[in-house]
């Protein structure tokens, strides 16, 4: 299981875990399509979106551990 950090490309996280993309949409990330923000880390689109780093990161990791 990967461990997902503010240094991790979203396009990544989206490979391994599609499930979590409504995290993502849930934070204002509504074009997760685009190449832009499939190659956004998940800090810069934090940054881009206010959004804590921290706060998503936990809820990311949740669900991907979820998965089992």
């Amino acid at each position: 299981m990967m461990t997902i950090t503010k240094d991790t490309v979203i396009g990544d996280i989206l490979t391994l875990a599609p499930d979590t993309a409504p995290l993502f949409l849930s934070i204002g990330m509504h074009c997760l399509g685009c190449p832009a923000s499939r190659s956004e880390t998940v800090e810069q689109a934090c940054m881009a979106h206010n959004v804590d780093a921290d706060e998503l990161l936990a809820k990311v990791n949740e669900a991907i551990a979820a998965q089992g």
